[in-house]
């Protein structure tokens, strides 16, 4: 078992920091650039097309766990849903980087992919429908903050590291090793990617990799639940920096009446930057307030 997540986290890994070379150097004259204008914390055109190297990554881990463990996280054709869901939010995430597509749509598709996720990961089952419900609302919800998130150098990938680290620290400590191994191959291809988006960026992750690491990083918590491995304070602990600072800021616009998907600078770590820190000293803060919250939650979590 240390050999197959050895050479799991090794694949996601090589394969993620390899693609991302390789994208960094076609971004630059492609479409697919993040140009600066006035909401912006970044100074030139940077590619957004990072999520593809984390999907490499991702595959890679998940096809080594294939080969040499069987099972990845529920099994067929639960796997398949998942991956079909993930592969679907990247599809159109990308085509929102491209030309754009409407609110409307992505939220349809996101609802659509977080109901066959609760669907696959058969959460709840023997509970009434409500559970269903409010997890598909609530993964939905994950799924559109982590991409609210990603605005700065560095901040998506470390939370995705780091909270996918300490939900496998959590589900290995309840003796689920397919979660387990699940989380760490996240971690680690997010960790490949991670490398070249440290402030300064030379890539960033666009929606095609926010979006469906949102739907990833909160399926993988779901099934944790479901599965007994913790409770549901755990997910929401570990993940609290990006949870707290979302929610506050959504509701502090909705307040003032604003659309919730207009582009703007209010997030705490916006702020920041702009009352005078830089990304880096930013990041060094968000990183150590993630690291606590993850080790808060393992401190806490029930003896299996």
């Amino acid at each position: 078992m240390v050999t197959t997540a050895a050479l799991a986290v090794a694949a996601a890994f090589g394969v993620s920091a390899w693609s991302a070379v390789l994208l960094c150097r076609a971004g630059k004259g492609s479409r697919f650039l993040d140009r600066p204008n006035e909401r912006s914390l970044h100074q030139v055109p940077v590619p957004r097309t990072g999520g593809l190297a984390v999907l490499a990554g991702l595959v890679a881990g998940v096809a080594v766990l294939a080969a040499l463990g069987g099972r990845v996280l529920s099994g067929a054709p639960a796997d398949a849903y998942l991956a079909g869901s993930a592969l679907t939010l990247a599809a159109v995430s990308l085509l929102d980087d491209w030309k754009g597509v409407s609110p409307a749509i992505r939220l349809a598709v996101h609802l659509a992919a977080c109901a066959a996720a609760v669907l696959a990961l058969h959460l709840f089952a023997a509970r009434p429908a409500l559970y269903g419900l409010v997890s598909v609302v609530a993964l939905a919800w994950f799924v559109n903050l982590y991409n609210f998130m990603d605005g700065m150098d560095g901040l998506a990938g470390s939370m995705t590291v780091i909270g996918c680290a300490v939900l496998a620290i959590g589900a290995g400590r309840a003796g689920d090793l397919s979660l387990a191994l699940a989380s760490l191959v996240v971690s680690a291809a997010a960790a490949g990617f991670l490398v070249f988006n440290f402030p300064p960026a030379e890539i960033f992750l666009g929606d095609v990799g926010s979006i469906p690491l949102g739907f990833i990083c909160g399926s993988l918590s779901l099934a944790g639940v479901s599965r007994g491995d913790f409770g549901p304070w755990f997910p929401i602990l570990v993940f609290a920096p990006f949870l707290f600072d979302a929610t506050t800021t959504l509701a502090r616009r909705l307040a003032r009446g604003e659309v919730p998907w207009r582009a703007h600078r209010d997030h705490l770590y916006q702020r920041l930057v702009l009352a005078g820190w830089s990304q880096g000293r930013t990041l060094a803060w968000a990183v150590a307030v993630m690291v606590a919250a993850g080790c808060a939650a393992l401190w806490l979590q029930s003896p299996p």
